[in-house]
């Protein structure tokens, strides 16, 4: 992996390089869309590159493949000898991004 960038999406950070697939929190994007990540952190050939000065004017672009929702997780509480049970399912919306360009 030689040129890789670090993203911000959703609070929390992602390495990505050109081609890969991630999945991020669900931005309200359409299929086919396209959508640009402000990078904290750039590393072309041997030069890295962070701070706001440097990246100032510098996008990753990527395209929504899908939105969709995650496998089904199940939350249980429990409190022993009190007869008290709670069981919850969760299913986190997400968007699948591929990355098309890293400058």
């Amino acid at each position: 992996m030689n040129d890789y960038a670090i993203i911000n999406s959703g609070s929390k950070q992602y390495k990505v390089s050109a081609g890969d697939l991630i999945r991020i929190e669900n931005i309200g994007k359409n299929k086919g869309d396209e959508i640009f990540f402000k990078p904290s952190m750039l590393k072309n050939n041997d030069n890295i590159l962070f701070g706001e000065q440097a990246l100032k004017d510098v996008n990753v672009k990527g395209i929504v493949v899908r939105n969709g929702r995650a496998k089904k997780i199940i939350v249980f509480k429990m409190k022993r000898r009190k007869d008290e049970r709670k069981k919850r399912g969760h299913r986190q919306n997400f968007t699948e991004v591929k990355i098309t360009d890293i400058p």
